[in-house]
């Protein structure tokens, strides 16, 4: 899967369901939980959206925030996960 889309179809969401201020810039590396975009609870959906919309699922070790705490490594990290599910 290429980068750009995931990274678009992530971003999309969080902007939608986090982000109700249509002027802030999302930046691919501005840590969701230390800028609040997402809060524990984001976290939670935030998993839940990424295992519907690409039908992985996420092994505990994999749930930390080096994966899941900024737009470019969520995709980073998605973008290997969906790699490694099509071989």
């Amino acid at each position: 899967m290429i980068d750009s889309e995931v990274r678009a179809v992530i971003a999309s969401f969080i902007r939608s369901h986090f982000v109700y201020d249509d002027s802030k810039i999302l930046s691919d590396d501005e840590s969701f939980l230390s800028s609040g975009i997402l809060d524990s609870t984001g976290v939670l959906e935030l998993i839940a959206f990424l295992e519907e919309t690409y039908h992985v699922h996420f092994d505990d070790e994999e749930l930390v925030a080096e994966n899941f705490d900024s737009l470019s490594r969520l995709t980073r990290f998605m973008v290997s996960k969906l790699d490694s599910k099509s071989e």
